[in-house]
């Protein structure tokens, strides 16, 4: 455009009193276009780049009315129309804001060059000014629709890029969460699955301890924990009050953000502070709508856990519910599967048994049937005697453990009867006593029973068989010339009967075995005796019938004590 400026100056015959004006106008030009040429390879920054396009324009306008005046001389010259270009400038560059003053000012210097030239015609006037304004309105509107269309579209790209970056980091959370939970969904053995957990989430949200505790009735029960004090501070296994817990916080499925554990709302908290622990982001764990229990993680420094560990965390608390979930339906499975293997062990040593204690009577019977039926003539009275009291014997244990499995058949189906009555309970210990003590002479039996005896309110009949099994027991695994202590004792509206030996005594881990059905306990070094281990079972299925209970305290090589409690009738 300078070069075409320099042209059609040098080759228009330009009046002598306008040429050094078309001149200087024209190195004008010249000079902006250089000066506009070199602000475009410079490094300027964004305000200087707006300063350098507006004084661009200014010096597009100073040429534009320049070029207007020199070529004044000349009615009805082309070059009139210059003045439009700085207005479509500005209109392109500021919207209808701009364009209308600049308009104004243009449409003003050319009117006041018309106006030195000599008389002003209206509508030639009335003219300029609707174009320039004309000009001004439509590039303005246009360049401002425009405008307003890029700012849309840049606000609908930034909302866009939000929501891409925004949907991003839940699919980070969702993939971070699911290799989690795939960590701990890949063993059901609690510890290898609790182990590989750890150190997946370790990488994802640093901790300084962690834990996961569940609900287990009015209990909170931990599952498992790592990190400070994992073996000193709520161990796996180790069982709380669920009341006054943060655990009871979360049952209703919110997640808490401990941000500083100083200001202590829970008891926990001060063993937490202990381990140098400041900040606590506990998250249910939950199973549909049902929360089963809870995931902590803590720190050393307050308020430490960001939002977006916030998020994953939440998220965490469902998928470690559904692997938890599973690992205990998977201990719950095993556990019954070892308890109904225990069962049929236990069976398949009953119906051993009991066909040995059937077998041994009964091979005696027989024997000494068949002895007095063919030598009858040639035994002595004596002889005959022994006979006829060894079948009374043999004969009375079958009956006994007969009525032994009839007795536990009829417990399991609820149909065992009772008859209670207000029964003086020192008559009817020494009653066992004395039917103990008749039946054998190796063992001494020995009764201490207050004066004042309490009266309960029991079955004599089932009373009495319970005691006699206890005597019985005890003088069972007696040594030959022990004692075996009954004694009676009634305090606080209770009243116990205690049966203790002087036997070998029953190993801790099967004090409670031997009160169930087939149960027999297995001391080393002593010989198993005779019986079909169901007396244990009724006794204390009566004893509970009673409303009362029956229990075992006893030490190896130091015998037992059974203990027979009942409440005392009103």
């Amino acid at each position: 455009m300078a070069v075409v400026a320099i042209v059609t100056v040098a080759v228009t015959d330009i009046p002598p009193a306008y040429e050094p004006w078309a001149w200087a106008v024209t190195a004008f030009f010249v000079a902006a276009t250089l000066l506009d040429g070199i602000f475009a390879f410079l490094p300027l920054t964004r305000a200087q780049r707006v300063r350098a396009r507006a004084l661009a324009i200014v010096g597009d306008a100073i040429v534009g009315i320049g070029y207007v005046a020199v070529f004044s001389y000349q009615a009805g010259q082309p070059y009139r129309a210059l003045y439009l270009i700085p207005i479509a400038e500005v209109a392109l560059r500021y919207g209808l804001r701009g364009a209308l003053p600049v308009a104004a000012i243009m449409v003003g210097a050319t009117i006041a060059i018309d106006d030195a030239q000599g008389p002003l015609i209206g509508h030639v006037v009335a003219v300029r000014i609707l174009v320039a304004l004309l000009i001004g309105l439509v590039i303005g509107r246009l360049k401002d629709a425009f405008d307003e269309q890029r700012r849309v579209a840049e606000t609908r790209a930034a909302e866009a890029e939000a929501l891409r970056d925004q949907l991003g980091r839940r699919v980070d959370v969702l993939e971070a969460a699911s290799r989690c939970a795939r960590a701990l969904a890949s063993s059901l053995e609690l510890d290898e699955a609790f182990g590989a957990f750890i150190r997946e989430l370790r990488g994802l949200v640093p901790f300084e301890r962690t834990a996961i505790v569940l609900v287990d009735g009015e209990e909170a029960t931990t599952m498992a924990t790592a990190g400070r004090g994992a073996d000193r501070i709520f161990p796996p296994g180790s069982v709380g009050p669920l009341h006054g817990s943060v655990l009871e916080r979360v049952l209703d499925g919110q997640l808490v953000v401990r941000r500083d554990l100083g200001e202590v709302e829970y008891p926990e908290d001060e063993l937490l502070i202990e381990l140098g622990l400041r900040s606590e982001l506990v998250a249910p764990l939950l199973v549909g709508a049902r929360a089963i229990g809870m995931l902590s993680l803590a720190r050393e420094r307050v308020d430490a856990f960001s939002e977006d560990e916030i998020e994953l965390v939440a998220l965490l608390g469902r998928f470690v519910a559904t692997a938890v979930q599973n690992i205990r339906s998977y201990e719950a499975e095993r556990a019954r599967v070892a308890e109904l293997r225990r069962l049929s062990d236990l069976r398949a040593d009953f119906v051993s048994l009991v066909s040995h204690e059937l077998r041994s009577p009964m091979a005696a019977v027989i024997g000494a049937a068949r002895t007095l039926q063919d030598r009858w003539r040639v035994l002595s009275a004596d002889q005959r005697e022994a006979f006829l009291a060894l079948i009374g014997d043999e004969t009375s244990r079958l009956a006994a453990l007969i009525g032994d499995v009839l007795d536990t058949s009829r417990i399991e189906a609820g149909t065992f009867s009772y008859r209670f009555d207000d029964v003086d309970l020192g008559r009817i210990v020494h009653d066992a006593v004395d039917t103990a003590g008749f039946a054998q002479q190796d063992v001494s039996i020995e009764a201490s029973v207050p004066a004042e005896a309490p009266r309960v309110r029991c079955d004599r009949e089932r009373l009495r068989q319970v005691l006699g099994n206890l005597i019985e027991n005890a003088v069972k695994y007696s040594p030959e010339g022990g004692t075996v202590q009954v004694r009676l004792q009634a305090t606080n509206g209770v009243c116990r009967i205690s049966v203790s030996d002087q036997g070998p005594g029953i190993p801790h881990g099967q004090q409670q075995r031997i009160f169930e059905k087939f149960g027999r306990a297995d001391v080393p070094g002593v010989a198993s005796k005779p019986g079909s281990g169901l007396g244990l079972f009724i006794a204390r299925s009566i004893a509970e019938a009673h409303g009362g209970t029956l229990d075992v305290r006893s030490r190896p090589d130091e015998g037992a004590t059974f203990t027979l409690t009942l409440p005392v009738a009103a």
